[in-house]
């Protein structure tokens, strides 16, 4: 396809988790699909609205066919840093956060994963909006977080 990046069996690379979103049989909306830094292979290529240009990845690990966009998708070979928590995660503070010695979350505060920051100096980071700071968002590095219990993510989840 003109303009396509890749082509039948090129390996790429998944850089968002893929949920369903209604079109993938057998599981209900928003299920997971296919966790982000899985490689698959193009199996075929075509569009959507006719501006989108949409890859079928097969992914054989996991043995799912999945339509992506071009932007979440790398080639396989290109650098990946794979995290530990991904974006909406749940997570805790795994000690108290402070700036200027200041204490702004202390250990145990749950909160939510808003982005993913890969590249961070010292490794992975992740923006986190805390439970404990309404409005505010802190870039914190990976050792310094730890997954939310079952009951915090299920309550985090509830409907109001």
């Amino acid at each position: 396809m003109m303009g396509a990046r890749w082509d039948y069996g090129a390996p790429v690379r998944l850089t968002r988790n893929a949920r369903n979103d209604g079109t993938y049989p057998g599981l209900g909306p928003g299920a997971p699909l296919v966790r982000r830094g899985s490689v698959g292979y193009v199996v075929d290529v075509g569009t959507f609205l006719q501006d989108q240009i949409i890859y079928s990845v097969n992914f054989l690990d996991c043995g799912k066919i999945v339509g992506c966009r071009e932007e979440e998708l790398i080639g396989a070979d290109e650098p990946w840093t794979p995290s530990r928590f991904e974006f909406r995660e749940r997570v805790r503070a795994a000690k108290g956060l402070s700036v200027n010695g200041g204490v702004l979350v202390a250990t145990g505060v749950p909160g939510e994963i808003i982005k993913v920051v890969r590249d961070a100096p010292g490794g992975v980071a992740y923006h986190v909006h805390f439970d404990t700071l309404p409005g505010r968002v802190l870039q914190i590095p990976e050792d310094a977080l730890e997954p939310a219990t079952a009951r915090e993510t299920f309550d985090a989840n509830r409907l109001p």
